[in-house]
């Protein structure tokens, strides 16, 4: 399976593929953001490792350039700046995780399965007439097809707006929805959309949470679909989402 790892520090480059080697991938190596993205295009990467400060064309910009052309490569950025507006920016532009240099091989190693893994059950299945509308599922106002990783709304305000969903996003959403009614743990939403072996930091969840609301609810500052509990997690009241 082959990563594209897009890094101008060439020490690092090389650990990261060392590290990755061991691991079982093949490597495709990038020292700035336009090498990285001819690799991207001919080579077809499963998983996408970019670096945020990159000569020629930023980590920021590639992901948005890797976004438009594929919706579902997990792609990972790294960074030695631990900024808040950067993670939330590389979320909104479509990066599926963010993690901050320094970080540990065994952290890096779990995010990058488990972005393996996601993609992987996001692929939509085989095309079968009728059978295919059945993952269609409604929260509110809004109709979510989980094949097309995409959202509609109806109702009075944004009628027939269509949104664009990120494969986790997606899984939350699911998430919270087969549970509706009851408080969702954070616990229980990284095992579920980041996978078993994510190493969980709630504050990036919260950060994930507020860029997902501000794509689909009407008015982010009152959610009515992902509501908060306070020291537990989430929870999507049916009643609240209509």
């Amino acid at each position: 399976m082959r990563i594209l790892i897009a890094e101008d520090d060439v020490n690092l480059r090389a650990g990261l593929v060392d590290l990755l080697t061991l691991e079982g991938f093949v490597c495709i190596v990038a020292e700035d953001g336009e090498a990285a993205w001819s690799a991207f295009v001919e080579q077809a990467p499963a998983l996408c490792l970019l670096d945020v400060m990159m000569p020629r064309l930023d980590g920021l910009d590639l992901c948005r350039r890797i976004r438009a052309r594929d919706s579902l490569v997990p792609i990972l950025l790294l960074s030695a700046r631990g900024a808040e507006i950067e993670r939330v920016i590389g979320l909104e532009i479509g990066a599926d995780d963010y993690i901050s240099k320094p970080f540990s091989a065994r952290e890096l190693v779990a995010r990058i399965k488990a972005g393996l893994r996601r993609a992987k059950a996001a692929q939509p299945a085989e095309k079968a007439g009728p059978a295919e509308e059945a993952g269609r599922f409604r929260m509110g106002d809004l109709d979510i097809d989980p094949a097309a990783l995409r959202a509609r709304r109806f109702g009075q305000k944004g009628d027939g707006q269509t949104i664009d969903l990120a494969p986790r996003e997606l899984a939350i959403l699911q998430a919270l929805r087969e549970r509706k009614g009851k408080a969702v743990t954070r616990d229980e939403l990284f095992d579920l959309a980041w996978g078993r072996d994510y190493m969980p930091n709630s504050r990036a969840l919260d950060q994930y949470v507020s860029v997902l609301r501000r794509k689909i609810e009407i008015d982010p500052a009152r959610p009515r679909i992902v509501t908060t509990v306070h020291g537990v997690g989430y929870r999507y009241d049916e009643e609240n989402g209509t």
